[in-house]
């Protein structure tokens, strides 16, 4: 049996061996290399390292003393404390404007697409953000991140801006929604507010927080830019064809670009210092705290209006979608902060707890989520020190259906764009010609069709509909679809899936200053509803029309992102743009990235999605289910599709013809049994696989008997549609190597010739991942600058 730290005293030892079992399962899961875990309470601790801190190109057991590139947590480690010390000292307040301090602030203006559009009467423009309101923004709004500020800095491929740079370009950053209306989590606040320590202290803010913060405190291992010599203790992150293995250089792109050293990211340190900074938030008597107590109580009291329906302190997360690491058993009293590379802490004020959890879960790549597991092990770490009752998380941690995020105004559900749209009487397209591109997936969260809403506003016209693949009403699997007319309205209804025309002609743009777009995506590349998007966004460039998207959210969620990148020629209407077989992307974030990649010279809107956070799938909003397409059908058949759907052009039955598509394959040429066994002896994560038989009564083997597999998912969050679909091809490519038209037809949707010899030569997942990892790495920053909801 193994020898608990002996000054664990008074936590309940089966809960900490459960801790560790937990995250040795994690571990073993390929969910994290390695981890150290902190846990203390009135006095007593547990603290123990697991597993390695590197894997890759050679193993190294983590130690205790390992240094994290702690990511986000430099936002409470650092930035918010070296303020709220100036703050101490009457160098500033809090609600002082930014531009007092920044006088270039007041230089930026809005982000184009927050622009109200010039047909709006003065009233509605005020819901609008405007130039003027950058002289409001205040030193609270940005540690609330309350700004109205976007996410984070738009990033180029190459760049090194050094740190002045990075801070001149945040500071002239378009608003991207009037400040004081909403909680929009953003690293540009926290590489303001660094910029503010350096500019009122006299010294650069890696010198600023050593000198003030973590001297005193003798956290002697915390700091930026860590020594060559302490690079045998860091534990490296992801490895970046540019740069290698990232150890002792900061993983955060944004903070790279800026020579190491922002206020949001940049910051190393290890569990020790991070359990005596926590320390002093707890008792500041036992430590040099640097910051004075009633300074402490308001920066871990909630800062936010109750109508945002989230709590905030003065950097310091409460009740957040980014406050899930608290578990279900500690009180929702306390504070805490996550960091993109896998570390996080939490404290519990009212038993002098907090629980620090250290993993560098992005290396040797960023395939990997640790939501479950922070969950879990603050639910553990509760019940470790006395906690029994559950307490869920907050509406706003969650995401779930039973609690779902619940926007600012009216507590409503997730809305899309299409909902936000009707809740503001149509504002943003008053006085337009419409075009709608759609189909029977556009539809409020009433189920009342974006057509209908359109057509009975008083204050737009809608002109004529336009109708992707499979019509209009979604029903047709025919190759080609024919021009008709809407039954319920008498517009003109224009195919878009002719066999001769993908796109609107200028004949059928007469009439129209506006296109909008409003369909659901399935968040695959080769499922063409976005296919059709790009080409109309092309049409309404070249003919001088507006264009609009009413975004929806991704179904399959906005985090995971996974497979090749579009490579060399093919049918583009199933590859359009050179993004990934799974993007992780909304249709309004496809649609800015399509207008600046491809040069389009177009006004472009989107109408956001309201209350959704990436992280849920479709089933975890609430809105209403409609099948995008005749075959897909169901959310669990959405997630592997863009595994299943890669095999669909090969002599394969992919479930056409039966209640679950791409739920299950076949062939009549496949021993069953055989096939479940090899995919099963692979292990592949979240997902149990079973041998079955069905007959198609369509399609593919209609009428014909087929052994194959099906696929339960068990865990969304190991889940890798990608993996289970090249495993796929690749084992019934080695049992029937004559029979199978995997060479012929593989690279159809796939569109990555390395990774279809991979599949042919029999080559394991890890050496086929690595034929598109860097590009996948290009592609996590090309998108970074277009997304319009926090990752």
């Amino acid at each position: 049996m193994a020898v608990l730290p002996i000054s664990y005293a008074g936590m309940n030892e089966s809960k900490l061996r459960e801790l560790d079992r937990t995250i040795e399962d994690a571990i073993s899961s390929g969910t994290i290399p390695g981890a150290v875990l902190h846990l203390e309470s009135r006095g007593a601790s547990y603290r123990k390292a697991y597993g390695n801190r590197m894997t890759k190109p050679s193993e190294e057991p983590m130690t205790e003393d390992t240094i994290f590139d702690v990511a986000s947590l430099t936002k409470v480690l650092a930035t918010t404390p070296a303020i709220l010390a100036l703050l101490d000292e009457g160098k500033l307040s809090l609600d002082a404007p930014v531009s007092r301090f920044i006088p270039e602030f007041l230089e930026g203006g809005v982000l184009e697409e927050s622009r109200a559009p010039s047909s709006l009467p003065d009233e509605e423009k005020e819901r609008y953000p405007s130039p003027d309101d950058r002289e409001t923004i205040t030193i609270r709004h940005l540690l609330t991140h309350q700004s109205g500020l976007p996410p984070g800095i738009f990033l180029s491929k190459g760049d090194f801006w050094g740190n002045a740079e990075g801070a001149r370009r945040a500071a002239v950053i378009g608003l991207k929604e009037k400040p004081g209306t909403r909680f929009r989590y953003s690293d540009v606040n926290y590489i303001l507010l660094g910029e503010i320590v350096r500019r009122v202290s006299g010294l650069p803010l890696e010198e600023f927080v050593r000198e003030r913060l973590f001297t005193p405190l003798d956290m002697d291992d915390t700091g930026y830019l860590p020594d060559a010599s302490e690079q045998v203790r860091i534990a490296p992150t992801e490895f970046i064809e540019e740069f290698g293995l990232l150890r002792g250089m900061v993983h955060d792109p944004t903070a790279r670009r800026m020579q190491g050293v922002a206020g949001h990211a940049g910051l190393f340190s290890t569990a020790e210092d991070i359990a005596t900074f926590l320390r002093s938030w707890i008792d500041a008597g036992k430590t040099n705290f640097p910051l004075l107590e009633e300074t402490r109580k308001l920066a871990t009291g909630n800062q936010l209006p109750q109508a945002l329906g989230v709590k905030r302190g003065l950097g310091w997360d409460i009740e957040s979608a980014f406050a899930y690491q608290r578990g279900e058993r500690f009180p929702r009293d306390g504070f805490g902060h996550t960091g993109w590379t896998g570390t996080s802490v939490w404290v519990d004020p009212a038993s002098e707890t907090f629980v620090v959890l250290l993993t560098n879960r992005n290396h040797p790549d960023e395939s990997t989520r640790v939501k479950k597991l922070r969950i879990r092990i603050g639910t553990l770490a509760g019940e470790a020190v006395g906690y029994s009752k559950p307490v869920p998380l907050s509406d706003a941690a969650t995401g779930d259906p039973a609690s779902a995020v619940r926007t600012a105004a009216g507590g409503d559900l997730v809305l899309n764009g299409i909902d936000s749209l009707a809740k503001d009487d149509f504002a943003p397209l008053a006085g337009r010609r419409i075009g709608l591109i759609t189909n029977h997936t556009g539809i409020a969260r009433n189920r009342r069709s974006t057509i209908d809403l359109l057509a009975g506003a008083e204050n737009l016209d809608l002109v004529a509909l336009f109708s992707p693949e499979h019509g209009i009403r979604g029903t047709l699997e025919t190759n080609s679809i024919d021009d008709g007319r809407d039954a319920a309205t008498g517009l003109p209804v224009y195919s878009l899936y002719k066999s001769d025309a993908r796109r609107p002609t200028g004949d059928q743009l007469d009439g129209i200053d506006t296109l909008a777009f409003d369909i659901q995506d399935i968040g695959c590349r080769f499922y063409t509803y976005i296919s059709t998007m790009g080409l109309a966004m092309e049409a309404a460039a070249e003919h001088g029309k507006d264009f609009v998207v009413f975004d929806r959210v991704n179904p399959i969620g906005g985090q995971i992102v996974d497979g090749p990148i579009r490579t060399g020629d093919g049918n583009n209407f199933t590859a359009f743009h050179e993004i990934p077989v799974q993007h992780g992307m909304t249709t309004g974030e496809l649609a800015r990235m399509f207008r600046e990649e491809r040069g389009l010279d177009l006004d472009l809107t989107v109408i956001p999605v309201d209350g959704w956070n990436p992280a849920m799938r479709f089933d975890e909003t609430g809105l209403p289910w409609v099948n995008p397409s005749p075959n897909m059908r169901s959310v669990p058949a959405a997630l592997l599709y863009p595994g299943i759907g890669l095999l669909e052009f090969t002599n394969l039955s992919v479930g056409r013809g039966t209640p679950t598509p791409f739920e299950h394959v076949g062939a009549p040429w496949i021993n069953e049994g055989k096939l479940a066994k090899r995919l099963t002896r692979l292990g592949l994560p979240g997902v149990v696989i079973l041998s079955t038989r069905f007959t198609p009564e369509a399609s593919v083997y209609e009428g014909e008997d087929c052994g194959g597999v099906r696929f339960l998912i068990t865990d969304r969050e190991s889940f890798r549609a990608i993996d289970l679909g090249i495993a796929l091809g690749r084992e019934i490519q080695e049992l029937y190597p004559r029979t199978f038209t995997l060479e012929e037809k593989g690279n159809v949707l796939l569109r990555h010739p390395a990774t279809l010899e991979g599949m042919l030569a029999g080559d394991a997942l890890d050496a086929i991942r690595l034929t598109w990892e860097p590009e996948a790495a290009n592609f996590l920053q090309r998108r970074q600058k277009f997304l319009l909801y926090p990752r």
